[in-house]
């Protein structure tokens, strides 16, 4: 039995955690903190080190999803979780294209730590004034060849889309 490591992280507020509820088998463990809102966008919770699931591909493999906070301030914890791992997930409120720069500084230093692929996932892609996944790849400067998938983190369908494509390996068996 093969155990990796799957970072999912994003700008504040992408909803990585719910990303991670979504999909995992266990309960999550989780390090929400009360926060108050930043004035324009009320949040009633954030991570403050980690969420932690798992994920049973096949026999064979085991992915553990950790979603550390997206914010500069935490990237230490980006550093420490990028050991072992086998890719990243990025997710971008694509409600909120604003969001694009923090991306920008989270794409290279994730990829710095650990030169693992990564796919991008356009969030929030059940708001009407959403950002195109294409769109993001344009203005997050990304590859051509870069996997920008569209996806809600609370569909749990969405969630496994993500992952299927991250995934070097991924028998179809989820349910």
């Amino acid at each position: 039995m093969q155990t990796v490591n799957m970072v999912v992280t994003g700008p504040f507020d992408g909803s990585e955690g719910q990303f991670i509820r979504f999909v995992s088998e266990i309960d999550v463990v989780s390090t929400e903190s009360q926060i108050s809102g930043d004035g324009e966008r009320v949040k009633e919770e954030t991570t403050m080190a980690m969420d932690f699931g798992r994920i049973t591909i096949d026999n064979d493999l085991i992915l553990y999803p950790f979603g550390p906070p997206g914010q500069r301030r935490f990237d230490f914890v980006w550093e420490i979780l990028s050991e072992g791992m086998l890719g990243c997930v990025v997710l971008i409120d694509s409600a909120r294209p604003e969001t694009s720069r923090e991306a920008r500084h989270i794409l290279p230093v994730l990829r710095n730590y650990a030169p693992a692929p990564y796919v991008l996932g356009a969030n929030r892609q059940d708001v009407d004034e959403s950002c195109l996944p294409e769109d993001l790849r344009i203005a997050l400067k990304i590859h051509p060849a870069a996997r920008v998938l569209p996806c809600v983190a609370t569909d749990r369908q969405d969630v496994k889309h993500v992952i299927r494509n991250y995934s070097i390996r991924s028998s179809g068996r989820w349910t």
